[in-house]
């Protein structure tokens, strides 16, 4: 007769991604006598049983660093097996607060940027954390189908001057050899900027232009049983299942709408705000609302949850 192992306990934390403006977040060193002492973690803290995560994390803002939360988003959960439990991470972002950080539970506070990370080692279950922090906010998707390839270039030219970091190469209805000459263009100039290009469906195309990753398309995603060799992969949804199938795969992001009213889906009821939140709440990957918004809702759809939006119009209008 053999023993079998007791299930281990299942925690739930809430986490903060505490932004200065410059992008830095905060981590605090685990101190001695704790799990993973030495480690650096998101300051956060344990989910009473009855207690909304949102609360809890306000609370343990108070207790830990004695600051009050003025601004928290929802962003991503993710779940981690640990060798004394099986832990369920609420991640929140918290660009705003009130009162001086005076850390009561940690060894060592220190602020450090995404893109340079100093500090480590990390706590496992924060470790996948940081590459979302790399993904920018704002997507911009070409339209050069509808503007012309010149127009389109100039339009990214401007948008990357003013900050885009991140574009998706669609144009789908385009010849090979133009949608190919405009994806050149389009990763050069991503290039240039410091920006990520990804192409829509191709991977070969990715390949051959050298962009950073792929994006799928939803009935692409639905026929992968395993993740694109690509550093950047994303995917378009509509559904749970869908965006539940992009989590298995590992993706690092996903896009979701349409959130308002588009001349592309007039006859298609639009999701709305609390639709795109109940759609894509206690996902693992950051998701970007699409559809009738653009970078002046920013700060509306993070506060639902997203990590940002994404726009076939949006981005080259501003």
């Amino acid at each position: 007769m053999t023993d079998s192992a007791a299930p281990k306990k299942r925690v739930d934390v809430a986490a903060a991604v505490i932004t200065q403006p410059d992008g830095s977040v905060l981590l605090g060193q685990r101190a001695p006598g704790t799990f993973y002492p030495g480690y650096w973690e998101f300051p956060g803290g344990k989910v009473e049983p009855g207690e909304d995560p949102r609360a809890a994390l306000i609370r343990e803002l108070d207790e830990e660093l004695g600051i009050t939360v003025d601004t928290c988003w929802p962003w991503l959960m993710r779940e981690h097996d640990y060798e004394h439990a099986n832990v369920r991470l609420h991640f929140f972002e918290v660009p705003e607060w009130t009162g001086d950080i005076n850390d009561h539970v940690h060894s060592a506070l220190a602020w450090d940027h995404p893109d340079r990370f100093v500090v480590s080692p990390m706590l496992p279950a924060n470790g996948p954390i940081l590459k979302a922090l790399r993904l920018p906010r704002e997507m911009g998707i070409t339209d050069a189908a509808h503007l012309g390839a010149d127009a389109q270039l100039d339009a990214l030219d401007r948008a990357l001057a003013r900050g885009l970091r991140l574009v998706q190469i669609r144009d789908t209805t385009l010849d090979t050899g133009p949608r190919e000459r405009l994806a050149h263009h389009v990763v050069q100039r991503c290039n240039a900027a410091g920006a990520l290009a990804v192409v829509n469906g191709d991977a070969d195309l990715a390949r051959r232009t050298g962009a950073h990753g792929l994006h799928l398309p939803a009935r692409q995603l639905m026929a992968c049983g395993t993740r694109p060799d690509f550093d950047w992969v994303g995917a378009s949804c509509h559904t749970r299942a869908e965006l539940e199938h992009c989590a298995r795969l590992g993706l690092d992001y996903a896009l979701v709408g349409h959130v308002s009213a588009t001349p592309s889906h007039p006859d298609t009821p639009a999701l709305g705000w609390d639709g795109f939140h109940a759609l894509t709440r206690l996902l693992p990957m950051p998701v970007f609302a699409i559809g009738g918004v653009g970078p002046q809702q920013m700060g509306l759809a993070r506060s639902y949850g997203a990590h940002g939006v994404a726009g076939i119009r949006g981005s080259w209008s501003t």
